[in-house]
């Protein structure tokens, strides 16, 4: 997510699908390790999805993508072209985790809208899937990933050209009517900050042998300081960063967005405050944020601007609590990479090493979560 070290992008793989794909001969071993990993031979799978998928023919290898610890991930190269196959991982999982069908509907229900998704093909459940977990497959998407906030790759009106349009995707996310796109139903109705604290503090302490004191500090604050219900209900995201999103070849135009396992119905502000977070991490060589960084020399936004531009495409005349949003947007991530590190312990996680360095950022978190609750946003 935010580390460097966790960041395969550095070498061995290029960038397909706005993953970092190992090759078959890179750090992740062969196409006999990918199939072993993915739970199924390669002739079954070719067996399984040319049943499935229309058009779909001749599966020649498979490999796993070198990104990502909730839901392993697969290039699939076949004679019909290329396809990306994301599974739930093995083992004991927690409840409502891994939500691979989740993502394929909310995908598949945004298909042709204002927010570009990539075109997914086929949801196979666990009691239909060859592996006994479920997965999903999605056509590739050719494009670009960057893994830092800061775009050095890129020149400066390039880097607020992307901002923009990340912003603006954003708003439009949050504009979707999900009634229309068959949606009323994915989230539940009440307080969505109210439900998330109970989720995001029961999963954590389900995860953790041992609580740290800053994180307990940090979920009694968000308790006692939980604003009102203001009846804001939007699709959001749950994940929405720069590394989650494909960006054209050659433009600055989004072609697609990825990763939508934690997405539901809730509060816009969650979507905001959490992409906002990147204002404030630092960058120190452990961690990759915008903190430090004179953002304006380089041009990217402040996160006044950010804010002020999002505000300005939903005609909206400010926001209120954003103390509380970002606090809580820190204590998410930090409950989630808790549980990310607690899987690498137990043997589940999708790339082990890199799930322990996630854990070593759960600290991070929680102090500037705390910095927040003591000086304000």
């Amino acid at each position: 997510m935010i580390l460097p070290d966790v960041m395969v992008h550095l070498g061995g793989g290029v960038s397909i699908n706005g993953l970092r794909y190992l090759a078959s001969h890179g750090r992740n071993g062969g196409m006999e390790d990918a199939a072993k990993d993915l739970g199924m031979s390669l002739a079954t799978l070719d067996s399984y999805l040319s049943a499935q998928v229309a058009g779909f023919v001749g599966a020649t290898e498979v490999s796993k993508f070198g990104t990502g610890q909730s839901n392993p991930t697969y290039l699939v190269m076949a004679d019909s072209g290329q396809y990306v196959l994301r599974s739930k991982p093995p083992g004991n999982l927690l409840p409502s985790a891994h939500a691979v069908d989740r993502e394929f509907r909310v995908m598949q229900a945004l298909a042709g809208s204002a927010v570009p998704v990539p075109p997914v093909l086929h949801l196979a459940t666990a009691d239909q899937s060859p592996s006994g977990r479920a997965f999903f497959v999605m056509d590739h998407v050719p494009g670009r990933i960057f893994w830092d906030p800061a775009l050095p790759e890129v020149d400066a009106p390039t880097r607020s050209a992307i901002y923009d349009a990340m912003n603006a995707t954003l708003a439009a996310l949050h504009d979707v009517d999900v009634d229309a796109v068959g949606l009323s139903d994915f989230g539940k109705p009440g307080n969505y900050f109210a439900r998330q604290l109970d989720r995001w503090g029961r999963q954590y302490l389900a995860s953790v042998t041992d609580p740290s004191p800053e994180m307990a500090q940090i979920m009694d604050w968000l308790a006692q300081h939980m604003p009102a219900d203001d009846g804001q209900v939007a699709l959001v995201h749950g994940d929405w960063r720069l590394d989650n999103i494909i960006i054209a070849p050659d433009t600055a135009q989004i072609s697609a967005v990825l990763d939508w396992e934690l997405s539901t119905l809730g509060h816009p502000m969650a979507d905001l405050a959490y992409q906002c977070m990147q204002w404030r991490l630092p960058n120190d060589g452990k961690m990759r944020g915008l903190g430090g960084i004179d953002r304006s020399a380089i041009g990217l936004p402040t996160e006044a601007e950010y804010i002020a531009a999002y505000c300005a495409r939903r005609g909206l005349a400010g926001i209120d609590n954003w103390p509380f949003y970002l606090v809580f947007a820190f204590f998410r991530l930090a409950a989630i990479l808790a549980g990310v590190a607690a899987r690498a312990q137990g043997g589940n996680a999708s790339n082990p090493d890199q799930a322990r360095a996630y854990g070593q950022a759960v600290p991070v978190l929680a102090a500037l979560a705390l910095d927040v609750t003591r000086d304000g946003a």
